[in-house]
């Protein structure tokens, strides 16, 4: 009798388009970026592929390792990888998910980017921290436009080349910002880092950050005190002459998740810097960087959600238990179909929102002011709902999905750092009170955008019942986290109304809005459309 023999196991979910996602792709054309369909399949195609999908767990499993000296003592301040991490950057960047579409006119392009950012995120998360970050670093550098002219060409070309080099002499580089201190973390008008002009024009900054993600890159975005307060400064890890700037990487941080990117913690001991904008404007000038990467963190985990009901739905497809297929059992479908539910409320706001971020940097007013507020409150809601998505869909693996190669753990360890990522739960909330009591506007375009979803019962409740808690804004912060919960779900059932399956925006309306659900995933009532919501996530092998 053979004691070792394998049956009632799924097969690893490789040989499948990433990419193959109604959601995604409709939202492609109808935000603007029909043109990018085929890159978009290609690069999804990609993703699926046994090898890609080894990178991510490679480059997991060989963390960074900080060089700060060379084998003779020098300080070199240098970084180690596996190639892995390599093979994705070089992958990211060719493929425009860094500073690409700052420098393509086509109506569309920021859409674009952000389906590639989504699909390629399913592959490993680490890596796109610091290709966020350039993508969002060139708004704020223009800041200065005689630095954008000298760095925005290398920031935003398809080339990719790790290593410490004079900036302008490589093929292409990558950004990150410098501003979290231990005394201040989110409040960065505390920084203590202090700049200092010099004959040049240049500044000498000295300062300890507690946390700079992404080390690795090669021009850092750092805030520092002046005379005036506050100011942003570009500091190159290597200056224009080829020697090491004096900044120093003194230990990258052990994190849960994320643990790919090296976040570190540096000093500056005297290093140069340019000055980004105008003294004591600083906090405009990164904030700009900042709102960057807030769309990135929600696509982020609407990427996370759909990679892990996607894995969930091939496992279950294959697994037997109590005699017929996982897939097959009531239980297992309601579980499957509420997370795909929450998966796809999440991927359409997050291409609508792209959509805004792409008109509204080609000077659309209107969707600019629909943008400031629908984006802060879509990346509270989405990141905050991402970490208990990934433990229902990591629990349907059973005990398998505890295990470290099912993959699984990295997913839920990654989960909850888009929601601590550019300010936590608490800051996003008060920004949305800040939006609404600066922005009366945008409150309004948040709702115009609602009301497209016509008379939709539940929709114009919901509705109502908020206007009324906004009417003392003044008296709302203790109800932040409540109120903006419901704005965002009423903006994703408007949404799913007029442009989601019907099936799943049934299911949306009637849990999320109408209460017919436990406090639980898989708990849709009766007479929900199981097999037509199922069938959007189960993903084609082969």
């Amino acid at each position: 009798m053979q004691t070792h023999e394998v049956f009632n196991q799924a097969n690893p979910l490789e040989g499948h388009n990433v990419a193959d996602d109604p959601t995604l792709m409709d939202g492609l054309v109808r935000e603007g970026a029909e043109w990018s369909v085929g890159e978009v399949n290609a690069l999804g195609e990609l993703a699926g592929t046994a090898e890609v999908q080894d990178w991510g767990r490679l480059a997991n499993e060989n963390p960074p390792i900080l060089r700060p000296y060379d084998r003779f003592g020098h300080r070199i301040d240098d970084i180690e990888f596996h190639p892995a991490w390599h093979d994705l950057l070089t992958t990211a960047v060719a493929n425009g998910l860094h500073g690409a579409p700052w420098s393509d006119d086509r109506a569309g392009s920021h859409v674009a980017r952000a389906a590639k950012f989504y699909v390629w995120s399913n592959v490993e998360a680490g890596h796109t921290c610091p290709i966020s970050a350039t993508y969002a670093a060139i708004p704020a550098l223009r800041d200065n436009p005689e630095l954008a002219a000298t760095y925005e060409p290398l920031l935003s070309n398809g080339f990719y080349e790790s290593g410490l080099t004079a900036p302008l002499g490589k093929a292409g580089l990558l950004a990150t910002m410098s501003m979290t201190e231990k005394q201040g973390g989110s409040d960065i008008r505390a920084n203590t880092t202090r700049a200092t002009e010099q004959p040049d024009g240049s500044y000498r900054i000295v300062g300890h950050k507690w946390f700079t993600s992404a080390t690795m890159a090669d021009l850092y975005l750092a805030l520092a005190q002046t005379d005036a307060g506050v100011t942003c400064f570009l500091v190159p890890r290597v200056l224009p002459d080829g020697t090491l700037n004096d900044v120093r990487l003194m230990r990258l941080k052990d994190k849960l998740g994320n643990r790919s990117n090296p976040s570190g913690e540096i000093e500056y001991q005297n290093a140069v810097g340019w000055r980004i904008g105008e003294e004591g404007r600083g906090v405009p000038t990164i904030i700009k960087m900042v709102n960057m990467t807030r769309l990135d963190c929600l696509i982020g985990a609407a990427s996370g959600m759909r990679r892990g009901v996607t894995q969930a739905a091939h496992h279950a497809t294959y697994r037997k238990a109590f005699g017929s297929y996982l897939i097959d059992q009531p239980l297992m479908r309601n579980v499957l179909s509420d997370l795909t539910v929450e998966s796809e409320a999440a991927s359409l706001l997050m291409m609508r929102l792209a959509g805004a971020h792409d008109r509204s940097t080609r000077g659309d007013q209107a969707e600019a002011r629909f943008l400031r507020l629908a984006l802060a409150i879509g990346k509270y809601w989405v990141c905050k709902r991402w970490p208990a998505h990934a433990a229902e869909s990591l629990e349907c693996f059973g005990g398998n999905g505890f295990i470290e190669e099912s993959q699984m753990p990295r997913l839920f360890r990654e989960s909850p750092l888009n929601g601590i990522w550019e300010g936590s739960g608490n800051v996003a909330a008060l920004d949305v009170l800040r939006a609404m009591a600066k922005s009366p506007q945008s409150v309004e375009a948040f709702f115009g955008e609602v009301a497209l979803a016509g008379a939709e019962p539940s929709i114009q409740r919901e509705v109502a019942e908020i206007r009324s808690q906004l009417n003392d804004l003044a008296g709302a912060e203790v109800l932040a986290r409540r109120v903006i919960e419901r704005m965002a779900l009423v903006l994703q059932a408007s949404l799913l109304v007029r442009f989601g399956d019907p099936a799943v925006s049934d299911a949306f309306i009637a849990t999320r809005l109408d209460g017919d659900r436990g406090s639980v995933y898989g708990t849709l009532p009766a007479g929900v459309d199981f097999a037509a919501i199922i069938g959007r996530v189960t993903p084609k092998v082969g």
